[in-house]
């Protein structure tokens, strides 16, 4: 007689996520795997034993947990210490004065002296009513002595004062470098408050982190957040090697929740290789792994640093006329990083946006993979938003995934109609073509670019649906089955991990999430207000609403 299980969940719908096995009304748990999903008097009758907790979803639905396809984990862990200046309704940031406002309350509320930091994260200029942008000026009436930084949405860069300023050490004799934006006041060399890409790393690099003291309890509290939106395993999208230390170091400590995948900058990878060779890749310690390299090729499309084959509609950050965005880098440097980590032997992610620096990209991959184009090295394409047709067909032939980001019909689908035309802005994120090209593509967040939240995520798939009500690209929709796949089986096969995460089956790591509606039953316009009820991570509930 088989042993009896920990766990067998019933009394609600099992969307499985398997093509064999799509539906099932019972699923058997023991030390942490999956030991049986079928028919519910079956499974009880087989796996049922004396200590087994009967657990009943009264009605409520049993998926995989969500794989978080591409996010920026690291920056979970500090905000709760940061303002959110998003726009509504994920935030209050609708102008200059409710940005200020917000940044003045929690400065009052935190108490925070004269002389310390100040961070936000959200910050949309295409939102901004009249175009009346954030200056400097702005933030220097109220933070004369608080250097404040406020984030733009893209991760891109971000707004500072005076105070900000210099401290970082940009003045109006600092050159801008190539693929960086540092906008000047009109008619002269002064900076105006927004730095953006090669200007801002060395920002980013430079910004505050967590005292020892504090590593392991903004490392549980950043876990609690993917948690609480049905994600078991969380996606670290370009991780300093500072940063690589310090997620292993706190997950000794004990903050190993779920699952954490780290993406080492190519710019650090020769610091993060000392400590953690390439054998150690794709291997878990603690729930944390490296999962392979991150290169970044250029911006955002609503930052107007995204690079394309043809001039936006409107002038560049700085006042282009005719731009077309950037590329940080020259070709040759590409190539070389991409070979670099092919002959390492390992996945490769690389942030593209416009249809320029996904040419660039390929072209990259072309130099590097040579000696056989059509390898399946796990490379994926972050983001992916204007890729042409031509060039979704060399994703099929090279094994190329696409790792999409749908939210932004909603966030800036009404400033890429804006910037980029209507025809361009409806083939965003395209995983309608994708799909029926035989690609299987993620879909994510990137947040803190938008928030964690993958019923929305799956929403904006399905619907594509822009904060004004317009539809971008109706013949890009999705089903919510083909939606739900981007964020689990697909993105379980992007890690390497499909033969454990990622769909309901037997021998399967116990990776769960239970949703109080079925994503394949509601209304489609209904999907964004379905809510996590409970997350579970190997057989042990991490998340209880």
């Amino acid at each position: 007689m088989l042993a009896g299980a920990d766990l067998i969940y019933t009394g609600g719908d099992l969307v499985t996520i398997d093509d064999h096995n799509p539906w099932a009304s019972a699923l058997a748990v023991r030390d942490g795997h999956i030991t049986a999903v079928g028919d519910h008097d079956e499974v009880l009758a087989a796996h049922r034993g004396p200590a087994t907790r009967v657990v009943d979803l009264d009605g409520a639905t049993l998926l995989p947990g969500f794989l978080d396809p591409h996010s920026h984990y690291i920056n979970s862990l500090s905000v709760a210490n940061q303002v959110n200046v998003f726009a509504p309704p994920a935030g209050p940031g609708s102008d200059v004065g409710t940005i200020v406002n917000a940044l003045r309350s929690f400065r009052d509320a935190h108490r925070v002296p004269p002389g310390e930091m100040i961070i936000a994260y959200g910050y949309d200029d295409t939102l901004m009513p009249g175009g009346r942008t954030l200056h400097k000026e702005d933030l220097d009436v109220d933070f004369p002595a608080n250097p404040v930084l406020v984030g733009h949405v893209s991760m891109h860069g971000a707004v500072l004062n005076s105070a900000a300023m210099r401290i970082f050490g940009i003045t109006a004799e600092t050159p801008t470098p190539p693929g960086g934006v540092i906008v000047r006041k009109e008619g002269s060399t002064e900076p105006d408050g927004l730095v953006m890409e090669t200007a801002f790393l060395p920002i980013f690099a430079a910004m505050p982190q967590p005292t020892a003291s504090q590593e392991i309890a903004w490392s549980k509290a950043g876990q609690m957040l993917y948690a609480a939106a049905g994600i078991t395993t969380a996606h670290e999208g370009a991780t300093k090697a500072a940063d690589v230390e310090l997620i292993y170091r706190a997950a000794e400590g004990g903050a190993s929740l779920i699952d954490v995948v780290a993406y080492p900058f190519i710019l650090d990878l020769e610091e993060v290789l000392e400590h953690h060779p390439p054998a150690t890749f794709g291997r878990y310690h603690n729930r944390v792994k490296l999962g392979g390299v991150k290169v970044t090729l250029d911006g955002s499309p609503q930052g107007r640093t995204a690079y394309f084959t043809t001039p936006y509609l409107v002038d560049g950050p700085d006042g282009q006329a005719n731009w077309c965005g950037e590329l940080g880098f020259s070709q040759d440097t590409v190539n070389g990083w991409f070979k670099q980590v092919y002959d390492l032997g390992l996945p490769l992610d690389i942030h593209a946006n416009g249809d320029a620096a996904i040419d660039v990209a390929l072209a990259a991959h072309e130099f590097a993979a040579a000696d056989d184009l059509h390898r399946d090295r796990s490379t994926v394409m972050v983001h992916s938003q204007f890729v042409r047709r031509d060039q979704l067909q060399r994703y099929v032939d090279y094994r190329i995934i696409p790792s999409f980001f749908t939210p932004h019909t909603f966030y800036f689908g009404d400033a890429h109609v804006r910037l980029r035309g209507k025809a361009q802005a409806d083939f965003l994120s395209p995983m309608r073509a994708a799909i029926d090209l035989g690609l299987q593509p993620t879909n994510h967040t990137d947040f803190v670019v938008t928030p964690l939240d993958q019923m929305f995520v799956v929403w904006t798939a399905v619907n594509r649906i822009s904060r004004s009500g317009a539809t971008i690209g109706a013949d890009q929709r999705v089903t919510p089955l083909e939606a739900l796949k981007a964020i689990t089986i697909n993105a379980a096969r992007q890690y390497r991990e499909a033969d454990k995460k990622g769909s309901l089956e037997v021998g399967k790591l116990a990776d769960l999430v239970v949703l109080d509606q079925n994503p394949l039953k509601v209304e489609p316009a209904a999907i964004k207000d379905i809510t996590v009820v409970e997350t579970v991570k190997e057989g042990e509930t991490v998340y209880r609403a």
